[in-house]
C-alpha cells in the first residue's frame, strides 16, 4: 500500500511525508489562485472549482475565501451546493456533499483526526476518515462536522453544532454534541422562521 493508499485507509499514517508535501503544494498554489479572484470573475472561479475538486455539479458556488488542506482534490459536490464566506475543507480524504445542500459561513468539514495516545501525536501520524452530507442539507454557520460523520438527506444542522454522531435524514439537531431536536414536520412546511408564514 502506497502512501497516498493509505490517506484513504483509515489507518494511521505521517502526513508529512515529502511526496504528500510535493502533492499538496501544488494543491495549495491552486487555492491561493482562487481565493485571489476578483468578484467580477465568475466564470474563472467555476473553472477553477472544477479543475480543484475531485466532482463538482452544475450551478455550485462558493463564496471565497475557501481553506482545504488538499484544496479541494478530494472533495465531491453534487449540483447547486452552495458555501458561504470560510468553507474549511479539512480534505486530507474524501468529503461528499449533496445535491442542493447549503453550507453557512465558517462551516468546518474535518475528515482528518489524529490519536489519543500522546507519543503518536508527538510522532505526526493521522488518520483520515470519510464524510458524508446528504442532499438538500442545510449546515449552519459555525458548525463543525467530525471525521467518518454521515448526515442524512434534508436535514438541518444548527448554527455552532458539532456533529460528533451520525444524523439521520429530515431532522433538525443541534448542539455540541449535536444531537436531534425534531423531525422535520408539517409546522415547516407553513412557517419559515418563528411565526412567520411562507407566501411565495
Amino acid at each position: 500500500m502506497n502512501i497516498f493508499d493509505k490517506m484513504h485507509s483509515g489507518d494511521l499514517y505521517f502526513p508529512g511525508d515529502e511526496t504528500i508535501l510535493k502533492e499538496q503544494s501544488l494543491c495549495l498554489e491552486r487555492l491561493y489562485d482562487f481565493n485571489a479572484t476578483r468578484p467580477s470573475e465568475m466564470k474563472k472561479r467555476g473553472d477553477m472549482l472544477r479543475e480543484m475538486f475531485a466532482e463538482i455539479g452544475e450551478g455550485c458556488y462558493i463564496e471565497p475565501p475557501l481553506h482545504a488542506n488538499f484544496g479541494g482534490r478530494h472533495v465531491h459536490f453534487g449540483k447547486n451546493v452552495y458555501a458561504n464566506f470560510n468553507l474549511t475543507l479539512v480534505d486530507d480524504t474524501h468529503i461528499y456533499v449533496g445535491d442542493y445542500t447549503m453550507l453557512g459561513p465558517n462551516v468546518t468539514l474535518a475528515s482528518a483526526g489524529h490519536p489519543i495516545e500522546p507519543g503518536l501525536r508527538q510522532g505526526g501520524y493521522q488518520y483520515n476518515m470519510p464524510i458524508r452530507i446528504g442532499k438538500n442539507c442545510w449546515i449552519g454557520a459555525g458548525a463543525v462536522i467530525l471525521p467518518g460523520i454521515t448526515i442524512g438527506d434534508d436535514t438541518v444542522i444548527g448554527a455552532g453544532s458539532v456533529v460528533t454522531k451520525d444524523i439521520p435524514s429530515g431532522v433538525v439537531a443541534v448542539g455540541n454534541p449535536c444531537r436531534v431536536l425534531r423531525p422535520v414536520n408539517e409546522h415547516d412546511k407553513k412557517y419559515y422562521f418563528k411565526d412567520r408564514k411562507i407566501v411565495l
